[in-house]
């Protein structure tokens, strides 16, 4: 073992006990101490980040997985991760930062973010971070600028339309575009090593993965024609994270394992990766919020009044967290929290809504 993890990281729960049994007993202990008070808290399974882990590696054995610290920077996600042998894909010095402290090597560390700082550059030059992303001439020249004898990797456009957060719009360089821009970094002395994409978070188009991958194939060998020494694959990330998902985990794998068979298949010398988040965490982490106020509310919905003689109702429940906190994901990644009430066998009627922001 790599010697990440101490015994302090962890609370150990007996077998036969599960996610909503700590919760029921955290909020208990909670409310009995604070009178009421209690402020919002995460309780994580990392078990499920372990067995999600080994999901990976069955279903993409060919992929070496780095975590995308910035979903979830947890002490106790990340040290588990790093037990496991993943790298880590840092988006500025402080992600840098911390997974350095806790003892990761600067070979596993790859500074994905298109739109780096120049002192942030000079950063991962000064602590051996190598292999960094660009897209365009001026995070080039950035690079030229500041970390030379940077490995870069080259970020290409995807047809990302149908995801729930598409990137290409802001995000990679076209194909036309490609040529160009491996030409400037010889002329600059600065190597090139590979091909990034992304094909967006909560991507229900299975070809774009494919297609994507064979884009990457055409970009290799316009670099191998310009003397780039091409032999790094990175497929991004996106994957879902939950059960129920429009399209399967093990769905996309097969398409990509097809993929890769066909443009990269093995023994050709390219290492392959792919950077996760939402995948690792998404389903090992509990939210517990206070309900913190409750109103009954008129239903609008023409015709119910004369169906049942009376005007309907729903009830709607304020909690102690909203969408510019803890539920951002509602703004930023279309989610729909599902509530659970504790200590109650039946779910509250009606929708959650934060009294500060939700309500509107």
């Amino acid at each position: 073992m790599a010697g990440y993890l101490s015994e302090t990281d962890f609370v150990v729960v007996g077998g036969g006990f599960s996610t909503r049994d700590l919760l029921e007993e955290l909020t208990l202990g909670a409310s009995q101490a604070t009178a009421g008070d209690v402020a919002a808290f995460f309780v994580a399974d990392l078990g499920a980040v372990v067995r999600k882990h080994f999901c990976f590696l069955k279903c993409l054995p060919r992929v070496r997985p780095f975590y995308t610290v910035k979903c979830n920077s947890s002490p106790g996600v990340l040290k588990v991760l790093a037990e496991l042998g993943l790298g880590f894909s840092c988006a500025n010095k402080a992600e840098m930062e911390l997974v350095q402290r806790i003892g990761v090597p600067a070979s596993k560390i790859i500074y994905a973010n298109p739109c780096k700082q120049i002192a942030q550059i000079k950063y991962a030059a000064k602590h051996g971070v190598r292999l960094l992303s660009f897209d365009n001439e001026m995070e080039l020249a950035k690079v030229v600028k500041g970390h030379p004898s940077a490995r870069m990797v080259l970020g290409i456009a995807t047809d990302d339309r149908h995801s729930l957060s598409p990137l290409s719009f802001k995000f990679g360089a076209s194909l036309q575009s490609c040529r160009h821009l491996l030409e400037n970094a010889k002329r600059s002395h600065v190597e090139v090593v590979g091909v990034s994409f992304h094909v967006g978070s909560g991507c229900p188009d299975l070809h774009a993965y494919a297609q994507s991958i064979a884009d990457a194939r055409l970009v290799f060998e316009m670099g191998a024609e310009l003397g780039h020494r091409m032999h790094l694959l990175d497929l991004g990330g996106g994957f879902p994270g939950l059960e129920g998902a429009k399209v399967r985990f093990e769905e996309i794998a097969s398409v990509i394992n097809s993929a890769l068979d066909l443009y990269f298949p093995e023994g050709c010398g390219v290492d392959i990766l792919a950077r996760l988040g939402r995948y690792y965490v998404t389903s090992a982490f509990t939210l517990a919020v206070s309900i913190i106020a409750k109103k009954e509310v008129l239903l609008d919905q023409p015709g119910r009044e004369e169906e049942s003689g009376s005007i309907p109702k729903t009830i709607v429940y304020h909690l102690s967290e909203g969408v510019y906190g803890i539920f951002n994901s509602v703004l930023f990644d279309n989610t729909c929290p599902i509530p659970i009430l504790q200590k109650v066998s039946l779910p509250p009627r009606g929708p959650v809504f934060n009294c500060v922001c939700m309500c509107v």
